[in-house]
């Protein structure tokens, strides 16, 4: 069970841990496969009602098989969603598309936020983290339930989505003023690597270039945005112009 802390041995075995009473009813509740629950006694009995192994163990034991620093009194071994690049609705959809974001923290962010805006899909690039990982787990605080998420070539899967004509944005500091332009509804949203930004290939398959103002002009203030607060600013625009 320790051993799905590495991503290899997670892809081998097609398997993750998730850990915490509630992301583990979330994804209960959303029909993910759980094989294995390990609990306290009194957490496994809150469980009862799902039908996999149930191994009891004390807190102390729970803790050498944990990923977190507080671990939890309860953790699931879950199966994999078979998510495929096919399976994608473009059509009236707004879509993340994620281009080598690498901190597992603002990957887990972002799939919160696409659950909150109602964004039910999220396309990464082969080199994002993984949305497996147990840090992306614990910090879409269940999110990772609602969403549905990919990983494929981004250049290529923009270049197809465009001859669809499913519009595609990206932010960018020479960008137009997110703010004043009209029509963001629907489409893909790319964002970029945190330090390098969106990456020269998958640039060329944006038909339009977005840039959040900054508002502190003429005081001294930040260089930039960190990508998942980026993420939270444009799906709000493109929610409230939709409506």
């Amino acid at each position: 069970m320790q051993s799905l802390a590495k991503k290899k041995h997670r892809d081998a075995q097609h398997l993750f841990i998730a850990e915490g009473e509630k992301i583990i009813r979330q994804l209960h509740e959303a029909n993910f496969n759980i094989q294995t629950l390990v609990g306290t006694p009194a957490l496994l009995d809150k469980f009862s009602s799902i039908d996999c192994e149930m191994l009891e163990a004390e807190p102390n034991e729970i803790r050498k098989i944990s990923t977190l620093t507080t671990p939890r009194e309860v953790l699931a071994v879950c199966t994999q969603p078979n998510t495929s690049i096919e399976t994608l609705k473009l059509e009236n959809e707004l879509i993340l598309a994620l281009d080598d974001i690498q901190d597992p923290g603002n990957l887990g962010t972002i799939i919160r936020l696409a659950s909150w805006f109602g964004i039910r899909q999220v396309v990464c690039s082969l080199h994002s983290a993984d949305c497996f990982n147990p840090k992306v787990i614990q910090s879409s605080m269940g999110a990772i339930a609602h969403v549905a998420l990919v990983y494929t070539e981004l250049a290529t899967f923009l270049e197809e989505a465009r001859k669809r004509n499913c519009p595609v944005y990206g932010t960018f500091l020479d960008g137009q003023n997110i703010y004043t332009q009209k029509g963001l509804r629907h489409g893909i949203v790319v964002l970029g690597n945190e330090g390098n930004g969106i990456s020269t290939i998958v640039a060329r398959q944006i038909d339009q270039k977005l840039y959040i103002p900054n508002f502190a002009a003429g005081q001294q203030n930040v260089e930039s945005l960190n990508v998942s607060m980026a993420a939270a600013i444009i799906c709000s625009e493109f929610r409230r112009n939709a409506r």
